[in-house]
């Protein structure tokens, strides 16, 4: 069974060899690039099953990174950002982070971080078997290629944001809890001060309204987000 890649943008080669040797070590083959500009280049290579980024580096940051890849990629990307810095947190997730973990951090949760991302795109794959496609409300998913259009047209999003949709559409004109989205998708309970579900949901709206007089979603302040249905509903196996 051959290991799944990790990459590593991060400038501190010291930690990045640590990582390395740790990662390794669960059964991942890693790596690393030391400036945004390379790690750029590598991280439109498709055969990393997750992408590790750090915000401050030289050439490029981590959030140049992100805009230049435009919030179009598959590959998953875990941000890493400085200890109590809300504004990197919730910038990365605006630009297409599928999630961030805080620096300085232990191995055994940047692991956990990893598993549950990993895990939850295995998931994701399985069911692509078993659903081909959804439309409801003139929004369209096609599972197999994890495309979404909204009004016929290529709406541009990333793998966690694609999930969220699926998970919001599967239950639509029903109330979906941001603590049952953080477990559903990003496989951990919604923290206190946590505004990752906000800003992926945030993400979607703005895209799909790129397309559509109308909004597909609705906040129900305290309780969650509605799928909004139309006159065009369906699930096709």
């Amino acid at each position: 069974m051959s290991k799944q890649k990790i990459l590593i943008i991060d400038d501190d080669k010291e930690l990045t060899e640590l990582l390395t040797e740790y990662l390794s070590y669960e059964g991942f083959e890693l790596e690393a690039c030391h400036d945004g500009v390379s790690g750029l280049a590598r991280a439109y290579d498709e055969q990393f099953s997750l992408i590790l980024l750090d915000v401050m580096m030289p050439k490029l940051n981590g959030f140049e990174v992100l805009k230049a890849l435009g919030g179009q990629h598959k590959t998953p990307i875990l941000m890493l950002t400085a200890k109590g810095d809300n504004d990197d947190r919730i910038l990365g997730l605006e630009l297409g982070a599928d999630d961030y973990l805080a620096k300085p951090f232990q191995h055994r949760e940047l692991l956990a971080r990893i598993k549950a991302i990993l895990r939850r795109i295995k998931i994701v794959k399985s069911n692509e078997s078993t659903v081909s496609h959804q439309q409801i409300n003139e929004v369209r998913l096609e599972h197999s290629t994890r495309q979404a259009f909204c009004h016929q047209q290529l709406v541009e999003l990333t793998g966690t944001e694609f999930q969220i949709l699926a998970l919001l559409m599967n239950n639509a004109s029903q109330i979906v809890s941001k603590n049952e989205i953080s477990e559903q998708i990003l496989k951990r309970k919604l923290s206190a001060f946590d505004r990752s579900i906000d800003m992926h949901i945030s993400n979607i709206r703005r895209k799909l309204l790129e397309f559509s007089a109308s909004d597909k979603l609705k906040t129900i302040r305290g309780a969650g987000y509605i799928f909004l249905t139309g006159e065009s509903t369906g699930i096709n196996g």
